[in-house]
């Protein structure tokens, strides 16, 4: 199941580096692409941990253009409404298992397992160009999660409303760079005292002299910038991502697990698509 979760957190982490990976005009494309790639990551343990991880692992390539049910590069999900101006959809993800023991901040508490998430995000179109080529939304996901492994518990809800750019084709002037594409998002993160809860209380069985006991709030839970940049060629895509974190002024911030206010976590990939559908469908995604 370990092995599972962490497959499903580069899927996820693939879908940042993928975040821009192409062009925003309207051409048709394959219904279907599938491939294989690998992805190399540094990930924090968790937000505000001062210990980090790196993943080596592989990696489906899997894009699906269908008129309700979409992969592609803003991830997993369902759409429910895809207007001109305003989507409202259905959205997966996941997020890795980290072992207490491996982290001296959680040393002797309870394993934090991986988890699967899932909810509504709408997204409104705030300004494009007449040629599609640069977009700016106001995306607002909303997801609940449930911990996978030795059963299923409920882990809370996280919104994060964001602004998010894509530049296509950002390198069209440099000899050689053209077909380079740019996402970057930013905005703050709110969470349930349920979800603060999971990650950052320390209950009176887990006190030790250098962790006191907390109880958190839930609320502000501080903020993220995401860039990524990526470029498919005829059957090879490429991209990279960094993230950006800070927890200053989050609900959660004097926890004793909270031993960094900001982090920056990054990744690369490269996937090779072998095969794709002979019919084509009109579309603005990856």
């Amino acid at each position: 199941m370990t092995r599972v979760v962490r497959s499903a957190r580069v899927l996820l982490a693939a879908s940042c580096l993928a975040a821009a990976a192409t062009s925003a005009h309207a051409d048709p494309k394959p219904l279907w692409e599938a491939g294989a790639g690998a992805g190399a990551l540094v990930l924090p343990d968790y937000r505000g941990s001062d210990e980090s991880r790196a993943y080596v692992l592989p990696f489906p390539y899997i894009i699906y253009r269908g008129e309700f049910f979409k992969a592609d590069r803003e991830g997993v999900r369902a759409e429910f409404l895809d207007t001109d101006r305003v989507k409202f959809e259905f959205a997966f993800g996941a997020s890795q298992p980290v072992r207490s023991s491996s982290n001296k901040a959680r040393d002797g508490m309870s394993d934090l397992k991986g988890s699967f998430e899932v909810g509504p995000s709408l997204s409104i179109n705030l300004l494009r160009s007449a040629d599609r080529s640069s977009r700016l939304d106001l995306r607002i996901p909303v997801s609940t999660g449930v911990t996978l492994g030795g059963g299923f518990q409920g882990i809370g809800w996280q919104t994060s409303p964001r602004l998010n750019l894509d530049l296509s084709d950002v390198a069209a002037g440099w000899i050689g760079a053209s077909g380079w594409n740019l996402g970057v998002a930013a905005g703050p993160i709110f969470q349930s005292r349920k979800r603060d809860a999971y990650f950052y209380d320390v209950p009176g069985d887990d006190v030790r002299p250098d962790r006191p006991a907390y109880r958190s709030s839930g609320g502000y839970a501080g903020s993220q910038v995401l860039m990524a940049l990526s470029k498919r060629f005829e059957r090879v895509w490429v991209g990279g991502y960094l993230r950006a974190d800070t927890l200053r002024g989050a609900s959660f911030e004097d926890s004793p697990l909270v031993r960094r206010h900001s982090a920056f976590s990054a990744g690369i990939g490269v996937a090779y698509v072998f095969g794709q559908s002979a019919r084509m469908v009109d579309s603005t995604a990856n």
